[in-house]
């Protein structure tokens, strides 16, 4: 009968201690091993509960957690309705097989209510949104603050294969909007002021060249306005139209 090689024999041995040391400490430590397993099913959970989230469809700016603001995510939506205010938004979550679909049965069809911030917007602002933005376009909004369910953000849209046009500052490049105060930020924050200066620098520029609410009147124009409103003149239109009355009896 043949006699098992020596070397088969010693190399066995170390793979067998090995898993002996490693029962061995588990024993010991026992504790030590389930707390371990313990964090790492916390830490599963904890993902998963984030991803959860992050495919949830948020209807109401309440529905956003406060670290989505904190941070200034940015969500995507799709446009439905152009209010006075602002923008109805269909917020368009992180899509993932399977999970998903489990979670499209419980989702909400409610809007967002969405401000654009650090714009007053003027009729003509208003006009050019209706126009420029097309029903059920896509919309990325960088969430800024949020004041009770409606929330302040950047809206930006894809114009072109590589540059997203953000409205805010395009409104204001085109003089059809005025800088107004980031509401709920803190005045001293650094977000407030980076965020001012950058809205700064857009309507300053329409300023410059003279664009929108900034178009500065011609010579005609004002001579024109002048005359409309002498009191001289008008006084004169009164006093003829009265003779004229006077002369028809």
């Amino acid at each position: 009968m043949p006699s098992v090689p020596a070397d088969n024999t010693d190399d066995a041995k170390p793979s067998k201690n090995f898993v002996a040391l490693l029962s061995n400490f588990a024993d010991d430590h026992l504790t030590v091993v389930r707390s371990i397993s313990t964090c790492i099913g916390l830490a599963g959970l904890l993902i998963v509960a984030r991803s959860i989230r992050l495919m949830t469809k948020f209807g109401s700016g309440t529905d956003i957690p406060a670290r989505f603001i904190e941070r200034n995510i940015i969500i995507r939506g799709r446009l439905r309705n152009i209010t006075e205010k602002g923008l109805e938004v269909e917020h368009i979550p992180i899509s993932v097989p399977l999970l998903s679909r489990l979670l499209a049965k419980r989702q909400t069809e409610a809007l967002l209510d969405v401000r654009l911030a650090g714009v007053e917007l003027t009729s003509e602002g208003h006009h050019w949104i209706g126009q420029q933005l097309r029903p059920a376009e896509t919309v990325w909004l960088r969430l800024i603050a949020r004041q009770n369910e409606t929330l302040h953000c950047l809206v930006s849209v894809n114009k072109g294969s590589l540059f997203n046009t953000c409205v805010n500052e395009e409104l204001l490049r085109l003089g059809l909007a005025r800088t107004s105060p980031l509401v709920v930020l803190d005045p001293h924050s650094q977000i407030y002021w980076s965020l001012y200066k950058r809205l700064l620098r857009a309507e300053s520029k329409a300023e410059k060249k003279g664009k929108g609410l900034w178009k500065e009147e011609s010579r005609w124009e004002r001579f024109t306005d002048v005359l409309r409103n002498n009191m001289l003149l008008v006084s004169l239109k009164k006093l003829f139209k009265w003779r004229s009355g006077t002369k028809e009896k």
